[in-house]
């Protein structure tokens, strides 16, 4: 029974390892069915059967990505090429500059290129391997994502009375109030994501339309959608595109212009626009939401970068729900101190108010 038990445990183990990537996408696909459960149930409302609505719901969210994807990956590779194309050209200012100024000798910009597919040519095409399969596992990744999110949307309260069956009334309750919790805590994350992206779409449209920085429209629709959805990194990939766009086009003046502009919105945002519009949502620490994304996605990837959020909400909120809270003792560590002044003022007051304590007795 020993010798079993080891092999048992070592199968457990190897299978756990091996399925850690389909848990991953099972997470995912939960997540991204709650994210699309009130536009299934607004359209159920309506009339439609639960696997057409759920159907219409999944398929338009990936129409609408594909979409914004063609758009601003087409506008990105014509950027990308033009700055590519440029390239010889600056390199050819630089090296003509430092060749003046210092006297020092550079390569030329094919002497370069030669060497580097010399000695980087064989990483090159193994990376360029990797890449490929990389990109058949993103869509296998992605195809079981969409077919389970689809198969729990279609189900709805199906699924969730099929897993409450095995549950006593209590425990069914507590699971019922977790969902909802769960439910309204992504639901809040995704409507917060867009009205941000929608303001910042707007602001950064009209600031750029004032410069005369070509393709306004779809510069600013990218800054906000990216700024929005992508975590941690998501400000500085979506502030780098108008910028190029500004410097390649204008000129550095204009550049320098799109950069601070991005900067101070990004802090208005911050302070402004953000804490307003996420007033509904469960307040978090700026430290803790950005370990959360970091942590999660170190273990998830990108997505469950992007979902590290909203499960760390409902986390917060089923603790709060669920965990006992006491009142605050009170302490002087659990406030700021007040100004100087007041503080003196206060601490006088204090010490002629205190019982007993002669008149003439020195300030503690």
């Amino acid at each position: 029974m020993g010798v079993v038990a080891v092999f048992v445990g070592i199968l457990s183990w190897y299978a756990l390892g091996s399925l850690q990537g389909l848990g991953v996408n099972l997470v995912i696909a939960f997540f991204v069915a709650l994210a699309l459960e009130p536009a299934v149930v607004w359209l159920v409302r309506h009339g439609w059967r639960r696997g057409a609505a759920a159907g219409v719901a999944l398929l338009g969210s990936i129409i609408v990505i594909a979409v914004v994807l063609a758009l601003f990956g087409n506008l990105f590779v014509q950027q990308l090429i033009q700055l590519v194309s440029n390239l010889p050209d600056v390199y050819a200012t630089i090296q003509e500059w430092v060749e003046g100024q210092f006297g020092v000798v550079v390569p030329d910009s094919d002497d370069l290129i030669r060497q580097a597919l010399e000695q980087w040519g064989d990483d090159v095409a193994s990376g360029a391997l990797a890449v490929g399969a990389g990109i058949v596992g993103g869509l296998f990744a992605a195809s079981v994502i969409l077919l389970v999110a689809y198969y729990l949307l279609a189900a709805g309260p199906k699924f969730r009375a099929s897993i409450c069956r095995w549950l006593t009334p209590n425990r069914q309750e507590e699971v019922l109030r977790m969902w909802e919790i769960t439910q309204v805590k992504v639901s809040d994350f995704i409507n917060t994501r867009i009205v941000l992206a929608a303001l910042s779409t707007t602001f950064t449209f009209v600031f750029l339309l004032i410069m005369g920085t070509p393709y306004a429209l779809p510069l600013a629709v990218f800054t906000g959608v990216v700024s929005q959805f992508v975590p941690t990194i998501g400000t500085y990939i979506g502030g780098a595109l108008p910028v190029v766009v500004a410097l390649a086009a204008q000129g550095i003046g204009y550049g320098l212009a799109v950069t601070a502009f991005i900067v101070g919105y990004q802090q208005v945002e911050n302070l402004i626009f953000s804490p307003k519009v996420s007033a509904r949502a469960l307040e978090m620490n700026p430290a803790v939401s950005f370990v959360a994304v970091l942590a999660f996605g170190a273990v998830f990837g990108p997505l469950g970068a992007f979902l590290a959020l909203p499960i760390a909400a409902t986390i917060q909120a089923i603790g709060n729900t669920y965990m006992r809270r006491h009142e605050l003792i009170d302490s002087h560590m659990l406030r700021d101190p007040d100004s100087h002044h007041e503080g003196h003022e206060g601490h006088e007051g204090h010490d002629r108010k205190k019982p007993g304590e002669p008149h003439d007795a020195p300030a503690g």
